[in-house]
C-alpha cells in the first residue's frame, strides 16, 4: 500500500449533461455527502453514444454530439491549426468544467477534466488522412492517428488550453494512442468471431505518417503490411474462429517474434505515443497533474515509458473479480515508480455490480494493491440507490 486511506483520491466520472440537468450543487453534494468522495471527473472533450438517464428531470436518454469539447476553448490558442475542437451545444448553457473548479473550495471536490483524445469520428470525417489506416489502406475514421503531425498539435493544443484556461486538478488522458478494431462503432457487424489478435491486427495502423516512421527506422514496411494481410486474409477464411497464439493479450508484442518485420512494426507504436503523451505533458499547465488512461500494449501503451512522461496511470478494472483486482493492481504498483499515481476504476453497472458487497470487495482489493485513487463510472448512467453502495467501500476503506 502507498500511504493511508486519508491520502485517497475518490472520484466518480460525471457528464456535463448530468450537471446541467440536477444542478451543480445537487451533484457535489450526491458526490461528497451521500457518496462520500472527495472528487469530480468530469468529461471535457468526449465521443457521441446513447445514454439512458435514469434521474435526470429533462431528459430520459440522451445523445450528445459527437466529438466534442464541454468548455470555452481559447481561440489564440488554435490560430493556425487545421485541426480545432467543437464546441458542444450545451456549453452554452455553462461551461460546466469550469463552473466545477471555481466551485472547488465551497464544494470539497477535487476536479479532474476526463479527456477523449483521439477517439473522434467527426474528427475523422472531416480529416480522414489524419485517421488510423489498417493493412488494406482502410480508414478508422474513428481513431485519429498519434503519428500525424496535425493530430499531435491537435492533442497537444487540448492539454494547453484545458489545464491553463479552466485549471482542474488533474486532467485524465483517455485514448492517447491507437484503438482497436471493434469500439461498439453504430451497427457494427462481425459475422466471422474475429479473435482478440485478429482485432489487434486489423487495428495496425499503416497510414502515410505511420508508415514513414517506420521505414525511416529501418523496419521492412511493405513485408510487415504483406503478412498482417496474410493472416487477416486466413481469419476471413475460417469457418470457425480460431486463436493462434494462445494468451495473445498477455504475451506481449513478442507473440510476432517468429516474424520480427511485424514485432519490430508492433513495437514501433509505443514511440509516437510516448512521445505524444510527454508534448502533452510539457503543454500542460505546471500546477496541473496529468494522468493516462492506460489501454495497454495493444494501443500502443508501454507503461514503462508511460510513466516517464505522466504522474498517473488509471486502471480500469470493469469485469474483475476482487482477487483479479489486486493481482493486476498489484502487478502495476510493482512497474511504477513511487510517485505515480495509481488509479483503479470500477463500473457500477448491473449485473457487473449486485450489491453493496460488490463494490466493498473490489475497493479494498485496490487499496490493499497500493491505488492512491478511486474512480467510479459513471455518476448520470446509475441509479441514486448504488451512491449507497459507494458510501459502503468508502466507509470500509476507513477501517483498513
Amino acid at each position: 500500500m502507498v500511504g493511508g486511506t486519508a491520502d485517497l483520491r475518490l472520484a466518480m466520472w460525471t457528464y456535463p449533461w448530468d450537471v446541467l440537468d440536477l444542478g451543480l450543487e445537487a451533484v457535489s453534494r450526491d458526490l461528497r455527502e451521500r457518496a462520500g468522495l472527495n472528487g469530480i471527473n468530469i468529461a471535457a472533450a468526449y465521443h457521441a453514444g446513447r445514454f439512458f438517464q435514469p434521474r435526470s428531470l429533462r431528459r430520459k436518454t440522451f445523445l450528445p454530439e459527437d466529438g466534442t469539447v464541454y468548455f470555452q476553448p481559447d481561440p489564440k490558442l488554435w490560430a493556425g491549426r487545421r485541426i480545432t475542437p467543437k464546441v458542444a451545444g450545451i456549453v452554452a448553457e455553462a461551461d460546466v468544467p469550469r463552473a466545477l473548479t471555481a466551485a472547488r473550495e465551497r464544494s470539497g471536490l477535487s476536479v479532474a477534466c476526463w479527456t477523449v483524445c483521439l477517439h473522434n469520428m467527426r474528427l475523422g470525417l472531416l480529416h480522414p488522412d489524419a485517421s488510423t489506416r489498417n493493412a488494406f489502406g482502410e480508414p478508422s475514421l474513428f481513431n485519429l492517428c498519434p503519428s500525424h503531425p496535425d493530430v499531435r498539435a491537435y492533442a497537444t493544443t487540448l492539454v494547453r488550453d484545458l489545464s491553463t484556461g479552466t485549471r482542474p486538478d488533474i486532467v485524465q488522458l483517455e485514448t492517447p494512442g491507437f484503438m482497436p478494431y471493434a469500439h461498439g462503432y453504430h451497427h457494427e457487424k462481425d459475422g466471422v468471431g474475429l479473435t482478440a489478435e485478429d482485432d489487434f491486427l486489423l487495428s495496425l495502423c499503416f497510414c502515410e505518417s505511420c508508415t514513414a516512421a517506420a521505414g525511416k527506422a529501418g523496419i521492412d514496411v511493405e513485408a510487415a503490411r504483406k503478412t498482417v494481410r496474410g493472416w487477416i486474409a486466413e481469419a476471413s477464411e475460417r469457418a470457425i474462429p480460431a486463436p493462434r497464439w494462445p494468451d495473445f493479450a498477455a504475451q506481449g508484442p513478442a507473440v510476432f517474434a517468429a516474424h520480427p518485420e511485424v514485432e519490430a512494426y508492433v513495437r514501433r507504436r509505443f514511440e509516437p505515443v510516448t512521445s505524444l503523451l510527454a508534448d502533452m505533458r510539457d503543454a500542460a499547465h505546471p500546477d496541473v497533474r496529468i494522468d493516462v488512461i492506460d489501454d495497454g500494449w495493444r494501443a500502443g501503451c508501454d507503461l514503462a515509458a508511460v510513466q516517464r512522461v505522466s504522474d498517473g496511470v488509471v486502471f480500469c478494472a470493469y469485469d474483475r473479480t476482487p482477487a483479479a483486482i489486486e493481482t493486476e493492481a498489484t502487478a502495476l504498483r510493482a512497474v511504477l515508480d513511487p510517485r505515480v499515481k495509481l488509479g483503479v476504476g470500477m463500473r457500477l453497472f448491473h449485473p457487473e455490480m449486485q450489491s453493496a458487497a460488490d463494490v466493498v470487495d473490489r475497493a479494498q482489493s485496490a487499496f490493499r494493491a497500493g491505488a492512491t485513487e478511486l474512480d467510479y463510472y459513471n455518476y448520470g448512467l446509475i441509479p441514486a440507490a448504488r451512491l449507497d453502495w459507494i458510501r459502503a467501500a468508502t466507509e470500509a476503506l476507513r477501517l483498513l
